[in-house]
């Protein structure tokens, strides 16, 4: 189990998840979450240790797979920065987004506020017949 204080190598294992394995147990989040940690994702804002095991095993469930790797870890005093690739399988498609976390540590070292920073729209509808035309569509009207 990992245990605060974090360093880079706790923290790639902690963001690591091969297809097939289980994700983290909720006693393995306490280890390293605040109580009162901020969560927030493009999709979700939650509050507090709960709500944030509640939106890990949610997305889990709603997928057949999921994985997570770690391409790169930045850690200077309180302040943490992950890199990473999520892939989620769902009814036979796979979904891949590139992201960043940041994560800022409590003085016991737990994780206090966690940030999710990655493209939701477009990994997800891009490789959906009509809306991926739309999508990227939009997306080079607007955002290239």
């Amino acid at each position: 189990m990992i245990h605060p204080p974090l360093d880079t190598k706790a923290l790639r294992r902690l963001f690591t998840k091969p297809y097939g394995e289980p994700g983290p147990t909720p006693d393995q989040w306490r280890a390293v979450y605040a109580e009162d940690v901020h969560f927030i994702d493009p999709t979700q804002e939650r509050q507090g240790i709960e709500a944030y095991i509640k939106a890990q095993d949610g997305l889990i469930q709603r997928c057949d797979d999921v994985f997570l790797e770690t391409s790169n870890v930045s850690i200077t005093g309180e302040l943490a920065f992950v890199e990473w690739r999520m892939g989620l399988k769902i009814k036979g498609v796979e979904f891949i987004y590139p992201g960043t976390t940041r994560l800022v540590f409590g003085d016991d070292g737990r994780i206090v506020k966690h940030r999710d920073y990655f493209d939701f729209v477009g990994p997800t509808f891009g490789p959906v017949p009509i809306l991926g035309s739309l999508t990227r569509w939009i997306y080079e009207r607007f955002v290239s």
